[in-house]
């Protein structure tokens, strides 16, 4: 009896000796697959990191990004109607205006589209009626935020419109930040797109079907200037957000950080600040 038990015993022993040897096998195969399977997916990783880098990097390939990169150091062509050594001083209105109205947007910020659309027409106004002259400075930090390059198509393009005249630069900011054009924040880069920017310039009377206009913005003559007026935005002290509005150099905000949303709110705000 007590032979079979031991018998018994050893045999339980080494098939238990077999299992164990036979599962660390398969760890061990398994190690292997992973090992092999994860350098390739690293060498993938690199290789789509590389990729993508050379995408991002604008190396010559004819994408946006590439036309971006070439601009920084393309020549610097002023818009008429600028001042200042690079043409980023940007006013509108009488001169001997008392009173100075500052906007700082981005061509994609919906909060710019807000204010534009509630309270744009209420500023065009204001300006002819001479109860003060507005300084623009354009900024295009959406790119970065939201992937793309439409903020900086659209400043473009506002410099070609800006060098036809004052007023079709006001009527074509205002259109690119209407209901019926304006991008939404999270769906496609339209303004990255020319046919798309000159869409919108033809629904401005003084830009309809200009071919100097047309011609400005698909070779890309203000692109250096957008990307110099950028600089100057990020220069801009005490702006956080856009739309910042100030008028002579005093933030107008009802709450201390937000842009007024609707004309009466900004009336109300103007007339307490207003250099009589």
């Amino acid at each position: 009896m007590s032979n079979r038990n031991s018998q018994a015993n050893k045999q339980a022993a080494r098939e238990r000796l077999r299992a164990e040897r036979e599962r660390q096998a398969k760890k061990d195969k398994v190690r292997r697959q992973l090992t092999v399977g994860g350098a390739i997916v690293v060498v993938l990783a690199i290789a789509g990191g590389i990729g993508l880098a050379v995408a991002n990097s604008g190396g010559g390939d004819g994408s946006p990004e590439d036309t971006w990169a070439k601009a920084k150091n393309a020549k610097l062509v002023k818009p008429a109607h600028t001042s200042g050594a690079d043409g980023t001083t940007v006013t509108i209105g009488e001169k001997g205006a008392k009173n100075t109205l500052a906007l700082y947007e981005d061509p994609r910020c919906p909060g710019c589209a807000n204010f534009e659309q509630n309270v744009g027409e209420t500023v065009e106004k204001d300006i002819a009626d001479g109860k003060y002259k507005a300084t623009f400075h354009l900024g295009t930090f959406l790119d970065d935020n939201l992937q793309g390059t439409g903020s900086k198509n659209a400043v473009s393009a506002l410099g070609a419109a800006l060098d036809k005249s004052p007023e079709a630069f006001l009527k074509y900011k205002y259109a690119l930040y209407s209901k019926k054009y304006h991008p939404e924040e999270t769906g496609p880069d339209k303004f990255a797109d020319d046919a798309y920017l000159i869409k919108v310039a033809d629904t401005v009377p003084e830009l309809k079907g200009d071919k100097a206009f047309q011609k400005a913005l698909k070779d890309g003559t203000y692109d250096r200037w957008a990307l110099t007026m950028s600089d100057a935005f990020n220069n801009a002290k005490d702006v956080r957000s856009t739309p910042t509005i100030k008028l002579n150099d005093k933030l107008l905000s009802a709450d201390g950080q937000s842009a007024p949303s609707t004309a009466a709110v900004f009336n109300s705000l103007v007339e307490k600040n207003l250099k009589k």
